[in-house]
């Protein structure tokens, strides 16, 4: 098969075949890199969450569907309840993420060394390499992506309605893990009316596949909109604040997340979609309609990134011809985005070092000092008579440091602590006769938020080793709640 017959290869004779052992062997090196560097520094706030969140298993959460965090008490669960045994879910999860990534470009019509280099770009890629690295919801939700954009192509290339079935499938399942799937699934469908071809949505196979996948959202939904749809709260919330933001840095981080040096092999994907394969080109569009879409709601930038990794499936092949003609950048290129990823999505730096990449990639410092946190939160405690810790509460200001504490104020002899941050504010809430004084952390003393306290000071700060968000936290002792907490509960609560 040449490369001349890509589009006649991919819509008449099926596709050429799956390079099973170089693409297993490049998820392989992948998985091996993420499991060695899986314990180096700590759990990330996030991740913090997730385990509490895996003792509270249900059918949803105030700011997410309960996919996640019952992975990470699956993963804990058989793996061990450390920060490698909490990752082995995620780790093996990338690896699938890189493998769907070379499927897709063989369905693009990429022989085996299309498909290869299709699943090294992935596996070099900074976006990837970071989600992988920890328990996120974007870590399940790029496979689930990946997986989408395998089905859709197959799809467009064999006209075939019943692949809707799997995709209803999938996306069932991944909107147990976040709603973002709608996103990618709606730009197809409005690029299916746009550049066609229409055919494929003029099928019952469509509308078996949209059952099936709210069949599965169904038990999240229904928690939703039992809990008044807080979900929606908190999106809204993280747009008003951050969509700005969002917007102007938007065009810059599609360019570098990925990896800038993935840039024109994505850009080859898209050329090559909109003018050798005509039938694909509802998948070139969906990526700038999905950007529009992100842009006028405020989303993060990442939102978009996973269609890139589609469009990164289809430029292999052609990148290849550069390739060949030139081996050495071409061998140098891949070995700096493979350096640069790491050093900035992944812990190789010493800790004390990590302050050189938290500019760039803030999740790196999130994932230090959790230990030395509760460790001043400790210190804090101690100030207050022992004769008074029975009725003495701690209250954190949100769930990173929520999370951090019952992770490890247990050995500090510290008392579980509470939040109204997110999901902590329905999972238990402290009793009217905790009438004793009150531990505020807080990353940013806040008059409007003591003002629920009597007599508050501050008593301690809280000193990290590199820049983050708990650096510099203030640790604010209070005589008491200013009312039972029965009745500042419902005052202070926070979904953002």
């Amino acid at each position: 098969m040449t490369r001349s017959s890509d589009t006649l290869s991919a819509t008449e004779l099926g596709v050429p075949v799956f390079a099973a052992r170089p693409v297993a062997l490049v998820g392989v090196v992948v998985g091996a890199v993420l499991t060695a560097l899986s314990g180096r520094y700590g759990y990330h706030r996030d991740e913090l969450y997730f385990l509490v969140a895996g003792r509270h298993l249900d059918w949803g959460y105030v700011d997410q569907p309960p996919l996640t965090p019952f992975i990470a008490r699956l993963s804990t669960t058989i793996f061990g309840d450390t920060v490698m045994g909490l990752r082995v879910l995620s780790t093996l999860s990338t690896v699938a993420t890189v493998i769907v990534v070379a499927l897709i470009a063989r369905e693009f019509g990429s022989d085996r060394r299309g498909q290869v280099l299709a699943a090294v770009c992935a596996a070099v890629s900074g976006f990837v390499l970071g989600v992988g690295h920890m328990v996120s919801t974007a870590t399940y939700d790029l496979l689930a992506w990946m997986l989408i954009g395998l089905l859709a192509v197959r799809l467009l290339r064999t006209r075939d309605g019943r692949w809707w079935l799997a995709l209803g499938l999938t996306a069932g399942i991944a909107l147990e893990n976040k709603y973002l799937v709608v996103l990618p699934i709606g730009a197809l469908l409005l690029s299916l009316l746009i550049v066609g071809p229409r055919s494929v949505l003029r099928s019952w196979w469509l509308l078996a596949g949209m059952a099936v996948a709210g069949l599965i959202a169904l038990p999240n939904v229904l928690w939703q909109f039992q809990h008044d749809w807080p979900q929606l709260t908190v999106a809204g919330g993280i747009s008003e604040d951050d969509g700005t933001e969002n917007r102007i840095m938007f065009v810059p981080l599609q360019l570098v997340q990925l990896s800038p040096f993935l840039v024109p092999v994505w850009i080859a994907g898209f050329r090559r979609i909109w003018r050798s394969l005509p039938w694909a080109r509802s998948v070139a569009l969906a990526y700038p309609v999905l950007c529009v879409v992100v842009l006028a709601v405020g989303g993060k930038s990442y939102y978009a990134l996973p269609l890139l990794l589609v469009l990164v499936a289809a430029g292999a092949e052609p990148t290849l011809r550069w390739v060949d003609r030139h081996r050495r950048q071409a061998a140098a290129g891949l070995i700096l985005t493979a350096v640069t990823s790491a050093v900035f999505t992944l812990p190789v730096l010493p800790a004390s070092a990590a302050d050189a990449v938290i500019p760039v990639n803030k999740e790196q410092g999130e994932q230090i000092g959790w230990p030395e946190f509760a460790a001043a939160v400790a210190g804090a405690w101690e100030q207050i008579p022992a004769s008074e810790r029975s009725t003495a509460t701690i209250f954190t200001g949100n769930y990173g440091e929520a999370g951090a504490l019952v992770r490890y104020g247990p050995s500090h002899g510290l008392p579980m602590p509470y939040s109204a941050h997110m999901s902590f504010w329905q999972w238990d809430r402290p009793p009217d006769t905790n009438t004793g004084p009150v531990l505020l952390v807080e990353i940013e003393r806040t008059p409007i938020f003591e003002s629920h306290f009597r007599d508050c000071t501050q008593v301690g700060t809280v000193d990290s080793i590199v820049s983050n968000d708990e650096d510099g936290t203030a640790l604010v002792l209070c005589s008491g709640p200013a009312e039972p907490w029965s009745m500042v509960w419902p005052k202070i609560r926070r979904f953002y």
